[in-house]
């Protein structure tokens, strides 16, 4: 018997500011269902979660939530008003007894519960919004960029967790490698229709071009009818004084259907133009030290940077990335070592913190306002890597109308934002980048744009992500700070570290095994006990095993009809991969016992 959807929108008609966002939506989100949300900028997604989590009350149609089905959402901008700390406000949802769960989720995703909410910064406030989601654990998750300012570690700490729930989730992100391991569907918003892909985020991309593809064939067909309808109705006219009124009408709709066909949105004019070559060796770093108080951010550093360079910055939040670039730039002095520039640097800086936007000040303001961009004389005009050029046309380089250069910046999503800052910054000649956060917020196709213009760069880039996809797409050398004074420098992207990382590791642990038993390091110096999540890990990974045990047996009692294959292969299907899945997850958390259960011991 099949089970009713987790949640059901029927026929929605949406309209913001005389635009229809959508009209005529209709989608089922299935127990289980594992769904990646994807769309331009600016095409509806976060305000289609927010339909979908009951938030925006549509102009028309209906959203019905199974019986007791609880729908989480996890809010972009949340309001903790009455709320002494981050902790008070995500277990604000929970029984008093179960308020543990922050904890653990707080451990994981590296926040602070304590942390008093009115000195938050806005990525903690984020972080809490999200433990109050996973620590409610309700049956349809809605997450709306889950990973923007979450570190790499907590990335794959949010990535294991929705890889075990049995909850049904849909999901907005731009990281590639997160939707790649996650998703099983796909929905696509363009022009105010979704489309559902039963495949994966991996699938994604090749399905959308393959839709262009047929779309871009079918204008071409109508065009071509068109002219030639036209040349019909043009010669009917001396050829015959009756012409046929409903061949003439036929053009007629189909001139109208032409007219109303949606165009797709452009990719941004992205561009960044080396200026001055500058001097072969860029930064060459020797010896450098910096501490605040008993923290240590780098211990005895050294690093060369040639021209042409991509070097990636990567480790927890807080281990000193953004510290040690502005120390290699000069703007933070080390307690020791030195930094030599080469010669005709030119330096062009996109800062996570978006500090060099003011939400007060309108798009056209914040351009020709800037004195790196005004064109004297000119208050209608920007210099564009040394070319005046108006500033709407410049805007709509970027993806903005024309109805957007009034508005006020605070106005403005987290990528148009993105966009907006990337359009100041590519005005300038440079031949450094330095990139802090850059994929926050941005939507797929541009990442693929930034991403190929990074590699035609003349200059030296040097960036911080936790966007692995991004690293293995753009950068050459890595460096991983890992705490404690530690920064390693290996050759590659994200994957390119984490393989060389794990042959080191593989070697250290071979010459503990080989060393004589006294000189090996104490085992229980490394095995330091349980942590509060392991602890609780450990308490429910049996009843974990108990359960997939019973559905195992279920699922083999099902297999066991000789005549399910050719009577019902979808269900064999179905009840096979089923199998599969539970069998791995079995064994992956009888493993974890095991290792947790003798961590315990120990």
């Amino acid at each position: 018997m099949a089970r009713a959807p987790l949640l059901q929108l029927s026929d929605i008609a949406l309209t913001f500011g005389g635009n229809p966002v959508f009209d005529g939506l209709s989608l089922n989100i299935q127990p289980g269902d594992r769904v990646a949300l994807v769309g331009r900028n600016g095409s509806g997604k976060s305000t289609m979660m927010k339909v979908m989590a009951g938030l925006v009350e549509p102009d028309r149609g209906l959203r019905v939530a199974a019986p007791g089905v609880t729908v989480g959402y996890m809010e972009q901008d949340p309001g903790m008003e009455g709320f002494a700390t981050l902790g008070d406000y995500a277990a604000s949802g929970l029984d008093p007894s179960e308020s543990y769960k922050v904890a653990v989720v707080a451990e994981g995703l590296k926040f602070d519960p304590d942390r008093d909410v009115n000195v938050a910064s806005g990525g903690e406030r984020r972080r809490a919004a999200l433990a109050k989601l996973m620590a409610e654990a309700p049956e349809l998750m809605l997450l709306d960029e889950p990973t923007n300012h979450l570190d790499i570690e907590a990335i794959a700490w949010l990535e294991n967790e929705l890889k075990e729930t049995r909850a049904g989730f849909v999901l907005i992100s731009h990281d590639r490698a997160f939707l790649r391991e996650l998703t099983r569907a796909t929905l696509w918003i363009d022009r105010g229709v979704v489309r559902r892909l039963e495949s994966g985020f991996d699938g994604f991309e090749a399905w959308r071009d393959k839709v262009w593809e047929d779309e871009d064939l079918a204008r071409h067909k109508m065009d071509r009818k068109i002219r030639a309808e036209g040349r019909w109705a043009v010669e009917g006219i001396s050829a015959r004084r009756k012409r046929n009124m409903g061949r003439v009408r036929a053009l007629q709709d189909l001139r109208a259907e032409r007219a109303s066909l949606i165009r797709r949105q452009g990719t941004a004019a992205l561009a960044f133009e080396a200026g001055t070559t500058s001097g072969k060796k860029v930064i060459e770093a020797v010896g450098l030290s910096k501490s605040y108080g008993e923290k240590t951010l780098v211990k005895n550093f050294a690093l060369t940077v040639q021209r042409g360079d991509r070097i990636a910055f990567v480790g927890p939040n807080g281990v000193g990335k953004t510290t040690l670039i502005k120390i290699l730039l000069g703007e933070v002095e080390p307690d020791a070592g030195s930094v030599k520039h080469g010669t005709n640097l030119d330096i062009a800086v996109f800062d996570q913190a978006r500090a060099a936007l003011d939400p007060e000040m309108s798009l056209w303001d914040s351009l020709t306002g800037d004195p790196t961009m005004r064109v004297s004389g000119r208050a209608d005009q920007v210099m564009v890597r040394g070319t005046p050029k108006h500033v709407v046309g410049y805007l709509k380089d970027f993806l903005f109308d024309e109805s957007q250069a009034r508005a006020p910046v605070k106005s403005l999503s987290g990528g148009e934002k993105a966009r907006l800052l990337l359009a100041k910054l590519m005005a300038q000649e440079s031949n450094v980048l330095i990139l802090d956060e850059p994929t926050n917020d941005l939507d797929i196709e541009t990442l693929d744009l930034l991403q190929d213009i990074l590699g035609d760069y003349d200059g030296t880039v040097l960036m911080v992500s936790h966007d692995r996809d991004f690293l293995d797409r753009t950068a050459s050398t890595t460096i991983a700070m890992e705490g404690d004074g530690r920064a390693t420098v290996y050759a590659g992207g994200w994957s390119d570290y984490r393989s060389q990382r794990g042959t080191i590791e593989m070697e250290v642990a071979a010459e503990r095994t080989l060393a004589p038993k006294e000189d090996r390091p104490r085992e229980a110096a490394r095995k330091s006990g349980l942590t509060f999540t392991e602890k609780h890990r450990l308490e429910a990974l049996p009843e974990m095993m108990a359960k997939l045990e019973v559905e195992i047996t279920k699922l083999t009692d099902v297999l066991a009809d000789p005549q399910l294959f050719s009577r019902d292969y979808a269900k064999f299907k179905k009840a096979t991969d089923a199998l599969t899945d539970r069998q791995a997850a079995l064994a992956k958390a009888e493993e974890e016992w095991l290792i947790l259960a003798e961590k315990a011991e120990a």
